[in-house]
């Protein structure tokens, strides 16, 4: 009798334990569950935003490609909380972009000035190899400094309203994807788009990939979050106000 007890005691333990774990394993799935139903695609836009709002800087690569012309334009930029850097390139057209928490610069050769700014033959040509400024307080500072500190990246999330989440996970690691339509306009393609966002402790930004209707691609990557950013400020003698080029 006492073989069969212990023996009889053993099962019972066992069947417990069994039990137990079962009861464990439930548990974690529903929290699994649980968690995975709270996390929508506001909660993570809204986490994201946070993280990318204590950020002092980020690596961006920007890489389009014209499904009707050879042309590749690339912006590689570091951008801070203050100011940042641009080096914008499209075929043999360069243009640099440098802002500081009181000026804005611009530089680039004769094709840059134009076909990627926007001046026209004879402005490009009074700049010359010269920087045109701009002083903060002014729009045309405002516009380029939006487009060169940290909430610009913010600004490429998009609304929660009309987009779709999923999860991926790449090497063990959890990502969050974000998938979205924005509709044609009279002046505009619609165009798709796909944003990752590292599921980790800061939930930033890694890459987006969007796609126009008329099959333009652009891919945009962020890396070294938390840099530091440093401006080099031209030489007063190597500026030119904007004003004095066009007015």
């Amino acid at each position: 009798m006492m073989g069969r007890s212990v023996l009889w005691t053993r099962i019972r333990l066992v069947q417990l334990f069994a039990s137990a774990m079962a009861v464990i394993v439930t548990l974690f799935t529903f929290g699994a569950v649980a968690y995975a139903m709270a996390t929508t695609a506001s909660s993570v836009i809204k986490a994201a935003k946070k993280a990318v709002a204590g950020q002092a800087g980020v690596h961006v690569v920007l890489v389009a490609k014209n499904s009707s012309s050879s042309d590749i334009e690339k912006i590689v930029g570091d951008v801070g909380r203050t100011g940042g850097t641009e080096e914008i390139s499209e075929d043999k057209a360069t243009l640099t972009v440098e802002v500081t928490s009181s000026y804005a610069y611009v530089s680039g050769n004769s094709s840059g000035l134009t076909t990627i700014f926007g001046l026209s033959s004879a402005d490009a040509k009074k700049v010359g190899r010269r920087w045109v400024s701009w002083k903060a307080g002014s729009s045309q500072y405002s516009q380029i400094k939006s487009d060169t500190t940290v909430p610009s990246v913010a600004a490429l999330l998009p609304d929660a309203k009309g987009t779709k989440l999923s999860t991926e996970i790449t090497n063990g690691s959890t990502f969050y994807v974000l998938k979205w339509t924005t509709a044609a306009t009279s002046s505009t393609p619609a165009v798709s788009n796909s944003f990752t966002i590292s599921g980790g402790a800061a939930m930033l930004p890694v890459k987006e990939f969007a796609t126009d209707s008329t099959g333009t691609k652009v891919t945009t990557s962020f890396s070294s979050w938390g840099e530091q950013v440093a401006v080099t400020v031209p030489t007063l003698t190597s500026t030119v106000a904007y004003s004095k080029i066009t007015g």
